[in-house]
């Protein structure tokens, strides 16, 4: 903006003086708007490339979990990297307020917002707003009802069966390594909660990959017992490891779907004796925690986590809020993208391992 140049004329001393006022203070209330969205300071043709785009971001929660605040900082890194704003709004687990974070969003004028939805249903009407005010929207993490899927440009996550999968296979190699090609194994498994489609699908692809290793060694027979609730806490999931492990002496294999819950599952298993050589664990989740118990104790019971990667599903989303806001079919052609994910063992923790991090992230971006 330029300055205008004051030169004397004949006016009265208080017209001027109320005139100069007038124009500093529209200057100012420009410059405001300016720094508060951003937009004016970045043409479309920018935008396109991510330079200037302002993202509006619908967080479900973030106090109080590590991924979701490693899930944020992987798009914020992501926005930094191509010149984009940011603007992260934070639903502390309230379905409300994240409808009223969003529609503050859309008062700002943001030109792309993702969302982490808390209800799938529940933030029907946000998905609504952002249509009828033009504003593309890309989900992560938490997936959106069906029905408003038509409404939504892109949903990023990670396969949670495939990379259960990668779990399964990982466990069920050092099984037959370690107990040879027949015999019974004992194998149990524990989730989140009742219900719960996360603990289902995770459950699922760790015995399609489990599966698809034992179809080749037919001798060994495979015993599941009842699957176990941990509700995602160390504390909730000590004692049902502790009980089921107590009344199966000769369990062999146990699958935790968070290595959050790694603590209480270890504590359960050594209150009950079975902590060491004669059993094998595989997780989920990637966690620095259980890269570092393996890099500790390579040959402990812990042998397997299938990394989910929040800081990739975070960058890729800020990547498909480019394509939205360039209304690009080709980038999300199936409204879904999954993020390439891993599994680490004790032969590659130490590639994977960042002490500075809290969950693994996909090599070229560690």
């Amino acid at each position: 903006m330029s300055t205008a140049v004051m030169r004397p004329v004949r006016r009265r001393p208080g017209h001027a003086l109320a005139r100069g006022l007038a124009l500093l203070a529209a200057a100012s209330l420009l410059l405001t708007a300016c720094n508060r969205t951003g937009q004016e300071s970045a043409s479309p043709e920018q935008k396109a490339t991510g330079q200037g785009l302002v993202i509006g971001w619908s967080q479900r929660g973030i106090a109080g979990s590590d991924w979701y605040k490693t899930l944020v900082a992987g798009g914020e890194a992501e926005a930094a990297e191509i010149g984009a704003q940011i603007q992260i709004l934070d639903a502390n687990r309230e379905t409300t307020r994240q409808n009223e974070d969003v529609q503050t969003l859309i008062s700002r004028g943001v030109d792309v917002v993702i969302m982490n939805a808390n209800d799938p249903l529940g933030v029907a009407s946000s998905v609504k707003a952002l249509k009828d005010a033009g504003i593309p929207l890309v989900t992560v993490n938490s997936n959106l009802d069906p029905s408003l899927v038509p409404d939504m440009y892109c949903y990023v996550a990670e396969d949670q069966v495939a990379t259960g999968a990668l779990a399964g296979e990982a466990i069920a190699q050092d099984a037959i390594a370690k107990w040879g090609t027949s015999g019974e194994i004992k194998l149990v498994g524990i989730g989140g909660l009742p219900g719960d489609v996360i603990s289902e699908l995770r459950y699922q692809g760790f015995m399609q990959g489990y599966d698809s290793v034992m179809a080749q060694h037919p001798e060994i027979t495979t015993t599941e017992l009842p699957f176990k609730y941990g509700e995602w806490l160390p504390d909730q999931a000590l004692t049902p490891i502790r009980d089921v492990a107590t009344a199966n002496p000769d369990l062999k294999i146990v699958y935790s779907e968070s290595d959050v819950m790694q603590a209480g599952i270890q504590q359960g298993l050594q209150q009950a004796g079975l902590w060491g050589p004669g059993i094998l664990e595989a997780s989920y989740d990637g966690g620095m925690n259980a890269v570092k118990e393996m890099l500790d104790n390579p040959d402990g019971p812990l042998q397997a986590t299938a990394s989910n990667q929040p800081w990739d599903q975070g960058a890729l989303a800020v990547q498909m809020a480019v394509a939205a806001f360039n209304g690009d079919p080709s980038a999300c052609p199936d409204k879904t993208e999954y993020v390439e994910t891993t599994v680490v063992t004790p032969e590659n923790a130490a590639d994977y391992y960042k002490p500075e991090d809290t969950y693994v992230r996909a090599q070229e971006n560690s």
